[in-house]
């Protein structure tokens, strides 16, 4: 069992020819991810990777069948596009590795995606990875480990960090999705922790996030009142100044509650078990699942 993603996925790539599309596929398909073909315009009947190149998502849609990933390595400028693209072709889940889109491109985006049956995930995010099954986007799937422990994180190198503990702890990860940084963004951290609550084989929920945003106090809320898993949480950014963007475009404290403290009180007068350091995450899983 896992969440949004699995060996049998067919995923395509737009934005397959380019430098970082072709590394990050060629990974993909080390680890087993069920790549059908990618997206360059202009080199449709080319074969990258020994895999069919077309000129947009509909006609690989229409030569392959139903596709259930597309997952997006365009620049920032055409990344917007790619996705609503990919949403009008019916593809189920869009990943978005792509940084640095435009906040106005992204509006257009969430509104566009309304009433579709399309579930994004990112930008500016790592992607996501069933462990064993399949990775779509950045991960290192060498350090995962398949297991009981979902993993939702604002941050890649925290996700990375997050699974390493729970490894060593002697566990593994189920489902791990990277959200993204950006201001606003598809899949949320509550809409991630909802999937694991509801998923038979994540028995424990890891939640990373950062300074800046409502994310995860209305993770938090929703924890409190549906949550029958346990939780650990960690939140990045206790030492950054207030004002200033670390890192993520939408990791800027612009008030009281934005503060890492304030969203560690949340976390825990919600019932999550929050952790001060990442190197804690293995450790508090072992005492919660014994």
């Amino acid at each position: 069992m896992s969440i949004l993603l699995h060996k049998e996925s067919k995923v395509l790539v737009q934005g397959f020819t380019g430098k970082e599309g072709t590394f990050h596929s060629e990974q993909m398909l080390e680890y087993g991810t069920n790549l059908v073909g990618g997206v360059t315009p202009g080199k449709y009947g080319e074969k990258h990777l020994g895999l069919p190149v077309f000129n947009s998502v509909s006609q690989a849609v229409k030569e392959v069948g139903k596709i259930d990933v597309s997952v997006i390595f365009v620049p920032p400028a055409f990344a917007a596009d790619a996705i609503m693209e990919a949403a009008s072709e019916g593809i189920e889940l869009v990943v978005c590795i792509s940084e640095g889109i435009p906040v106005s491109d992204m509006v257009q985006v969430k509104a566009f995606l309304q009433g579709k049956n399309t579930r994004l995930i990112g930008p500016n995010c790592p992607g996501i990875i069933t462990a064993g099954e399949s990775k779509v986007g950045i991960m290192p799937g060498i350090i995962f480990k398949p297991g009981e422990v979902g993993i939702v994180s604002k941050s890649g190198t925290l996700t990375y960090e997050a699974t390493d503990q729970v490894v060593k702890a002697g566990y593994g990860v189920s489902t791990a999705i990277g959200v993204g940084g950006d201001s606003i963004i598809g899949t949320s951290i509550k809409d991630a922790v909802e999937l694991f609550e509801n998923d038979p084989k994540t028995k424990c929920i890891v939640l990373i996030g950062e300074i800046g945003g409502q994310l995860e106090i209305d993770a938090a809320k929703w924890i409190q009142k549906n949550a029958t898993k346990p939780v650990v949480g960690f939140i990045a950014g206790k030492t950054a100044p207030k004002g200033r963007t670390m890192g993520h475009a939408g990791a800027i404290v612009g008030g009281e509650e934005d503060t890492a403290e304030a969203k560690m009180k949340a976390l825990a007068e919600c019932g999550v078990h929050v952790v001060d350091s990442p190197s804690e995450i293995g450790d508090t899983i072992a005492k919660l699942l014994g």
